[in-house]
């Protein structure tokens, strides 16, 4: 999808090695938004948690992205953080905020394509230009492009303002959510790309067998419990969530995932389907864009752009979840 070098943009991405793997880059724009504008972990320059500072810049498709969108909804941050969100089918420098329906062209900085907003921040920035972004209005800068830190931002640092005291990262339960968040992003999350992008077989055979690992491992957690972790609503859920819910629409067909449909896992797809019941999760969840946004602008995987008609997924019928207690 391109990347930024010295300030301009090149269509040359850099995401695979020499063996053909699919490597994700780490995100470079790491501060915090904080309470009281502290340093955050590390040491990383702390920003003041005020209302109307902040402006995200999101994909409805992205699943890195979605569950920045999530928090926001969950947190109700929604009057307090802007939100621009791209069109899901033109990608032509990158993510692209123009009008389309269902999408929400940038009303902060008036730009068309992301990068635009990297430069303003770093004239000079080198890197891939991602979603999310958090922006501060104030300083006119780039706060967080990293959706793991951006989202623990959202679950606590503005509770003070929203009296939203809903808790995803419970303390007593964080050694464990750490866990689960490391085999989740490393085998799935970011298995499903190591899948669609491989350049050999053996990286994709590989990226494969650790992915249906994974959510097999998965599938066994959630026959003995309601949630992930502790019978508790966790982030791990949601991160989790925000690949499944993508899974069957996208990942099976497209990026060759194809060993088991999400559907075909009898507590994994109630436990969808729950999530996506949860209150206001269903409203920002546009599975139209889902799909659009992977099939109409990834022309090296999908070069006539031709987007299919199905699966025929509802997402609304009823589970059983609650015949697990929540703790």
């Amino acid at each position: 999808m391109g990347m930024l070098v010295d300030g301009k943009w090149t269509d040359d991405d850099g995401i695979r090695n020499d063996k053909g793997k699919f490597v994700r880059p780490d995100s470079i724009c790491r501060n915090w938004v904080t309470k009281d504008g502290a340093p955050g972990p590390s040491g990383s320059a702390g920003f003041e948690a005020e209302p109307g500072r902040y402006h995200l810049y999101v994909s409805h498709n992205c699943p890195w992205a979605y569950r920045t969108v999530l928090f926001r909804k969950l947190k109700g941050l929604e009057d307090l953080i802007s939100m621009a969100i791209s069109a899901s089918s033109v990608k032509g420098e990158g993510w692209t905020y123009v009008e389309e329906e269902g999408c929400v062209p940038d009303s902060v900085n008036q730009i068309k394509y992301l990068h635009e907003a990297y430069t303003k921040s770093d004239p000079h920035y080198t890197g891939r230009v991602t979603v999310p972004t958090l922006w501060d209005k104030k300083q006119n800068i780039i706060v967080s492009n990293e959706s793991s830190e951006i989202i623990r931002m959202f679950n606590s640092e503005f509770n003070h303002l929203t009296g939203n005291e809903d808790d995803y990262y419970h303390e007593d339960l964080r050694e464990e959510i750490d866990t689960i968040n490391d085999d989740v992003y490393g085998n799935l999350n970011n298995g499903v790309y190591r899948c669609g992008f491989a350049a050999s077989q053996e990286a994709y055979e590989e990226a494969y067998e650790k992915l249906f690992g994974c959510l097999d491992r998965m599938e066994e957690r959630l026959s003995k419990q309601r949630y992930l972790v502790g019978g508790r609503l966790t982030e791990s859920d949601w991160r989790l969530f925000s690949t499944l819910v993508r899974f069957d629409i996208v990942y099976y067909g497209l990026f060759k995932c194809n060993k088991r449909h999400v559907y075909e896992y009898p507590n994994l797809w109630d436990y969808t389907l729950e999530l996506y019941q949860y209150p206001g999760v269903a409203e920002v969840s546009r599975l139209d864009h889902f799909k659009r946004g992977y099939y109409a602008a990834m022309p090296k995987l999908n070069p006539l752009a031709i987007v299919p008609v199905g699966p025929d997924l509802d997402f609304t019928q009823s589970h059983d979840r609650n015949r697990f207690p929540i703790a």
